[in-house]
């Protein structure tokens, strides 16, 4: 994983190990460029075109598709195939009225989950960080790279701040209006998103906060009544009486 760093080029072997890549057959693979999620979260558009959804069986025919606009994410055409898309993301297949969420799913780390055309109006966007900015403003800083302000009337008294950090944004897109809100808290919904638990999904039971978010631990509890733990840093929020995403059937 260290050579993933400043390098323009990336060793197949060295790529994450959830990529779907033949590393024995290619000595080099697509590196995501620079955007909304790390190389060690997501996947470059190129691979998830070819070796996901399978719409070419080459590198070659992938970026021409991409280049010619098939492809949205989040509601935006996007024409680089190097373009990294991860957790949440919504991906539309122009002309063809097919719809898809990158979920996290057990061993495979990342995965696709058809859903509706109604559903792939909005993603769910966890806060990373808040900070006030000018005016007394509140920004949110969430896990895909997004800035949304929430615009306080009185800076001393800021009313409009209800948002708490690793809680989640139901987000329409491309506008990014704020729909609903997830808050991090006893009793809600949680997909786990990365650890040897990625993919399970549970009610949280208790949150023992450590003195790092990664130590931190979370008890959840399955469909099944099998409770779970997993750091707080892989907690994300998708619902509090049920989820707002659909999901993999018998996961929830």
């Amino acid at each position: 994983m260290g050579s993933m760093g400043g390098s323009r080029h990336l060793k197949a072997i060295n790529a994450p190990r959830y990529w779907p890549i033949l590393r024995k057959e290619y000595r080099w693979v697509v590196k995501s460029s620079p955007g909304p999620h790390p190389i060690s979260r997501s996947l470059p558009l190129l691979i998830l075109v070819r070796d996901v959804l399978g719409y070419a069986k080459t590198g070659k025919e992938a970026r021409r598709l991409i280049a010619e606009g098939y492809f949205k994410i989040d509601g935006r055409v996007r024409r680089d195939y190097k373009f990294p898309v991860g957790v949440m993301d919504v991906i539309e297949i122009v002309g063809v009225d097919k719809y898809y969420r990158v979920i996290p799913v057990p061993t495979r780390v990342l995965g696709l989950i058809e859903i509706s055309r109604e559903e792939a109006s909005f993603k769910l966007c966890r806060i990373e960080n808040k900070t006030t900015v000018k005016n007394g403003h509140i920004q949110l800083n969430l896990h895909d790279g997004r800035n949304v302000l929430i615009r306080v009337n009185d800076p001393r008294n800021p009313v409009e701040d209800t948002y708490d950090t690793l809680g989640v944004l139901k987000l329409s897109i491309p506008v990014q209006q704020i729909l609903d809100y997830v808050p991090l808290k006893e009793g809600v919904i949680a997909i786990v998103s990365g650890g040897r638990n990625v993919g399970r999904v549970g009610k949280i039971v208790s949150i023992h906060k450590g003195m790092r978010r990664y130590r931190s631990i979370v008890t959840l509890e399955d469909k099944q009544g099998n409770k779970f733990q997993t750091s707080l840093d892989y907690i994300f929020p998708i619902g509090v009486e049920k989820p707002l995403i659909k999901l993999p059937e018998g996961a929830w």
